[in-house]
């Protein structure tokens, strides 16, 4: 195995149910890979992003990858969900190949910062551009290039929103990619909790945040869009692995 085709893998869990998003509900084995080219104020996920955890990241063979994976599953293919960290930046074709050959299922999220050719061997992309509460810049051209990239495979819009400034960004990117299908999600402020304590969520903030959400996109007549809730973060919090 060459350092080329080395994935950095952060956690590998499931079967679990995929808790946003246009799967939201159905069952998948997250690969969870580490580092990104990102970093959001509100990060839900820093053990796969912060550098600081880059040596509890297993390096990986793809094959070892898929391997853990039909382990999990016990052999019946499902949904596998890459994401990270930005997944994006890893050299993932090969695990695809491998899983797509043996019946599994692939969709990926990314913040559409690199754009990759095996996009197009994804069931699924769902491209989540950072709104400007992440403290992060959008690249559209690069974008753009992700979603030529992703060629004939299904590809979705999904954004996070916290305020007006957010629900002003995603109509923008929405309005830039109208082919695209739309999901907004209420934003979750609250950091990963030390030792896994999953109490201290703002689960009252977040509701809150879903409802003024609902109430904007009806009072502009923005019927293309829909609205979900964060499923995994109302049953586990934001415990890691779940």
């Amino acid at each position: 195995m060459t350092e080329a085709d080395t994935i950095r893998v952060s956690e590998i869990f499931g079967p679990t149910i995929q808790g946003e998003g246009a799967l939201i509900g159905v069952p998948t084995v997250f690969v969870r890979t580490g580092g990104c080219d990102f970093r959001c104020s509100w990060c839900d996920s820093l053990h796969a992003v912060d550098q600081a955890y880059r040596h509890d990241w297993a390096p990986m063979s793809a094959r070892a990858v898929m391997a853990e994976v039909a382990q999990l599953s016990g052999d019946a293919p499902l949904m596998v969900t890459l994401s990270g960290g930005n997944p994006a930046i890893q050299p993932l074709g090969p695990l695809i190949t491998l899983g797509r050959a043996a019946g599994y299922g692939f969709a990926m999220e990314t913040q559409g910062s690199v754009a990759r050719d095996w996009f197009a061997d994804l069931d699924m992309l769902v491209l989540s551009p950072k709104p400007p509460s992440s403290g992060m810049e959008t690249d559209w051209n690069k974008l753009a290039e992700c979603v030529k990239a992703a060629g004939d495979a299904e590809t979705v819009l999904k954004i996070v929103v916290f305020d007006e400034t957010d629900f002003a960004y995603a109509r923008h990117a929405a309005a830039r990619f109208p082919a695209l299908p739309v999901y907004l999600q209420p934003g979750n402020h609250t950091p990963p909790p030390p030792e896994n304590d999953a109490a201290v969520v703002d689960h009252a903030g977040i509701e809150a945040r879903m409802c003024w959400l609902v109430e904007r996109v009806t009072a502009e007549k923005w019927y293309a869009a829909r609205v979900l809730p964060q499923l995994h973060v109302s049953l586990w919090g934001n415990k890691r692995g779940v």
